[in-house]
């Protein structure tokens, strides 16, 4: 990963000063650091802590590093600084059992003497013994202590570690964190003195290879175009960036991140805002939609775990801290269960989630649903993910106050309602899988949503979905985003097949950089964001009114693939563009040798709006083996049912489903890619099992039984 991803210095847009870390622990993580030896800037652990130091080395020369040279990788930062009179080099990372370690070469390149000397934070590090620092920081706000442990090579490095002209010194430096209550100072020593046991040049290249061994185990993807093997790469790192195992409190089990940057202020031990470092429902599925392809399932099996822990008593799936449980939001868990289901096949898991999934459904039917219809009504604009989105204003004329709560009409919402019917849809398949005997009712409820969207929500003149106004179910006629969403649910029909076509008109969604929250004929449309001139939620805040979000892309690019599918590739043109803009957002100035992906985008320009690097809130993983290159799981067997984008090769090997091993190519010349065979194909366990001169759909049928009692 450090060869396909490896840039220079990387440093948040609103923070240039400081610079980006790659490597995450299961717990320990620095939002950025400063320009400093070893680890000073904002560091955190489970959630926001804006710890402002764990250790950093000084100079009697001075303590400023600058101008220095930054180079970023996946698994580890490599820092230099060269003056006059001092050469610095340093290499520093985080592993995954949260350990902060950097491995430095100074030199002293002038007349005199000069002094180094560890400096630390006494709010972390009170006790030293035996050269050995130790401490605990009482993180109030969680409820946890946090217990750290350092260790030197060179312990005169306390005191002052004096270098004469000309002499050169190596030192490593390592602190363990962990929870007080669960890892002993001396389990800490020991982790932390593992790394002055080698030699110091073997660190980094163990450190490496330790982090590249969770890339070797996922899923690979080559094709003959740069771009789209790049953004491969660069979402498993996302992935792995991401991933976090807080094990404490109300978090036991692995979970993915939405991210790890910055919507909160940077006070130090004060953080203020939202995080995103925590459970969000609205993000679980589509976390669960990629990792169902990472053959380790601990990370896809605790994402429903956790999700099983944070649902209240009227069904819903709420927001979790390690101590705190915040408010719900809509989501499509019922089908991201069934998705992963079909990867694993493993009935026993399904039986322990089934319930759960079926309580969310009924619970929500309960709160949001309405006597008239099987709609669902949304009554914090937002709680879909989608704040400010204008529908909410419509009956009250787009007021200039959009914060004033008397102003927002509930709604009832296209993408509340759709998430509902495939919650419906997923269960219903779960429920057929066990021979629950509820797999009729849920059935019934989804063909009854699937009823009501379709003659309540679509309006035959301007062939669109549109929102509904919560009691008379008059039509909010402002063309979001979400009325895309019938078509990814697949409950379209012919009477539809217009509708699409807004995405690509220049006068409603077909922006330069597609695809914007709301259409641009809307009165507060607005590329980037603010409502009506009025940047409420500052410049980098989220307003649903015009800005581009990859959320909502890789949804619209599901569904516009699938539609395209269904019609006989009608479509696969304006998919294979559409793909190709939306893995352009994932890099800085459009630059392939600067991976930045960040929550949403001015449409217009392309500009990012946010600052939250290395965002975790969308699937593209899933977009490329399903749609790319073709491979479908069913329940039965597997459909290869490519959109054509015009490559001429691919290869997706490593993929695993149900413990058979897969591998899809395609080359379209025997000339183009090596030794890869002409044609598309696909291998089961290395036995050839489809084959034809072109792309196609085909499928293969399992051959036995592919479940897991």
């Amino acid at each position: 990963m450090d060869d396909q991803l490896a840039s220079g210095r990387r440093s948040l847009r609103t923070l240039p000063t400081t610079s980006l870390l790659g490597p995450t622990g299961a717990r320990l993580w620095a939002d950025y650091l400063d320009p400093k030896p070893g680890f000073s800037g904002a560091i955190d652990f489970i959630h926001k802590l804006n710890i402002p130091l764990l250790f950093t080395v000084e100079s009697d020369q001075g303590t400023v590093f600058e101008p220095c040279k930054l180079n970023w990788h996946p698994s580890y930062l490599a820092f230099e600084y060269e003056s006059a009179s001092l050469s610095l080099r340093e290499h520093k990372f985080v592993t995954w059992n949260d350990c902060s370690v950097a491995v430095q070469t100074w030199e002293n390149r002038g007349p005199d003497a000069i002094v180094i000397r560890l400096k630390t934070d006494p709010r972390i590090l009170q006790n030293k013994d035996q050269g050995s620092l130790s401490g605990v920081y009482s993180a109030d706000r969680y409820s946890f202590a946090i217990r750290t442990v350092l260790k030197l090579s060179d312990n005169r490095l306390h005191e002052g570690l004096e270098l004469a002209p000309g002499q050169q010194v190596r030192l490593v430096i390592a602190a363990a964190m962990g929870i007080e209550e669960q890892d002993d100072a001396a389990a800490l020593e020991r982790r932390a003195a593992a790394f002055l046991e080698q030699p110091a040049e073997d660190i980094l290249p163990a450190n490496q290879a330790e982090y590249q061994s969770w890339f070797d185990q996922a899923p690979q993807f080559t094709c003959d175009e740069p771009l789209i093997t790049k953004t491969w790469h660069y979402r498993w790192f996302l992935m792995r960036h991401n991933l976090a195992d807080p094990r404490v409190g109300q978090l036991q089990y692995p979970l993915f991140y939405e991210g790890r940057s910055h919507k909160m202020s940077k006070t130090p031990f004060a953080p203020h805002g939202w995080e995103f470092s925590k459970l969000i429902p609205l993000t679980a599925p589509m976390h669960l939609l990629e990792a169902r392809w990472y053959p380790d399932r601990s990370y896809g099996d605790g994402i429903w775990k956790n999700m099983m822990a944070s649902q209240d008593d009227d069904g819903l799936y709420r927001c979790l801290l390690v101590n705190e449980t915040l408010h719900s939001y809509a989501n499509f868990m019922g089908w991201g269960a069934y998705q992963y289901y079909l990867i694993h096949r493993d009935k026993e898991m399904a039986r322990q989630l089934l319930p759960s999934l079926k309580r969310q459904i009924d619970g929500e039917s309960r709160l949001m649903g309405n006597a008239e219809d099987r709609l669902i009504i949304e009554y914090k604009h937002n709680r879909t993910g989608k704040e400010y989105q204008p529908s909410y204003w419509y009956f009250n004329d787009f007021p200039k106050n959009c914060k004033d709560p008397e102003l927002v009409t509930p709604l009832k919402r296209v993408d509340r309602s759709i998430y509902h019917y495939l919650n419906c849809i997923g269960v219903m398949n779960l429920c057929l899988a066990l021979d629950d005997p509820e797999a009729e009712r849920f059935g019934e409820q989804a063909e009854q949503i699937k009823s009501d969207v379709l003659s309540g929500m679509w309006d035959e003149e301007s062939q669109f979905f549109y929102d509904l106004h919560y009691k008379d179910n008059r039509k909010a006629y402002v063309k979001n985003i979400v009325g895309f969403y019938p078509y990814w649910a697949g409950m379209t029909d012919q009477r539809h097949k217009n509708g699409l076509d807004y995405l690509f008109d220049e006068r409603y969604f077909g922006t330069r950089n597609p695809f914007p929250s709301v259409a641009k004929d809307c009165p507060v449309f607005s590329a980037e964001g603010g409502w009506q001139g009025h940047f409420f939620k500052g410049r980098n805040g989220c307003v649903w009114n015009g800005p581009t979000w990859p959320y909502t892309n890789s949804v619209i690019l599901d569904a516009l693939a699938e539609e395209s599918k269904r019609r006989e590739h009608v479509y696969d043109k304006e998919f294979g563009h559409a793909f190709r803009e939306y893995s352009m957002l994932h890099y800085a100035q459009r630059d392939l040798d600067k991976p930045y992906l960040v929550e949403h985008y001015d449409s217009m320009t392309g500009e990012p709006i946010s600052d939250d690097v290395d965002y975790n809130h969308s699937y593209y993983i899933d977009l490329v083996i399903r749609h790319i290159a073709g491979l479908n799981v069913q329940e039965d067997g597997i459909v290869l049912d490519p959109v054509h984008v015009g490559l001429t090769y691919f290869e997706l090997n490593n993929v695993n489903i149900n413990n058979d091993a897969i591998r899809v190519t395609y080359n379209k010349s025997a000339s183009q890619a090596g030794t890869m065979e002409q044609g598309y194909r696909l291998y089961v366990n290395n036995e050839l099992v489809l084959h034809s001169e072109h792309l196609q759909m085909m499928k293969y049928t399992f051959p036995r039984s592919s479940t897991k009692e």
